[in-house]
């Protein structure tokens, strides 16, 4: 089947994943993906990867690489599958590189009351060996949200 008519009866989100399937790797990096592994979860004990949530206002690192789910310490940039889980308020976080300046745009928004919402990101790793991202929960104080991230690839 051509393109033509892959585009014309399949729509282009198929073809596009068809293409994708045979296209080689283009850029500085190439992508290796890793079974999907738990990197944060807030609900957990308290530690470097666990509790407590967030809290409204407030930055917190935690580390990428190195660990038990295969992203080694020369990766650039991980794929993640970012979630905010019971939020007491409206807000969003944003997800950026340890040691870098904080971007303006969000990864996430969420609104009060929402059980959970998740949404995947490509974040560009920090170089310290202790941690490689921070996080920021903007939203007012008072307000808190656990933070559930899984790491499904990475770019080297």
């Amino acid at each position: 089947m051509t393109i033509k008519n892959l585009l014309r009866f399949a729509g282009l989100a198929v073809a596009a994943a068809l293409l994708a399937n045979t296209a080689e790797a283009a850029g500085p990096y190439q992508f290796f993906s890793v079974t999907p592994c738990r990197l944060v979860d807030t609900r957990g004990p308290v530690g470097v990867t666990g509790g407590p949530a967030l809290s409204g206002g407030a930055t917190r690192s935690f580390p990428v690489t190195g660990g038990t789910c295969g992203v080694p310490t020369s990766a650039a940039a991980a794929v993640l599958n970012v979630v905010v889980v019971a939020p007491t308020g409206g807000g969003h976080v944003t997800i950026w590189p340890f040691g870098s300046a904080q971007p303006l745009a969000s990864t996430i928004n969420f609104d009060p009351g929402e059980p959970a919402i998740a949404n995947g990101a490509i974040v560009p790793l920090g170089t310290d060996p202790s941690f490689q991202i921070s996080t920021f929960l903007g939203s007012s104080a008072g307000t808190t949200a656990h933070l559930v991230i899984d790491v499904t690839g990475y770019f080297q």
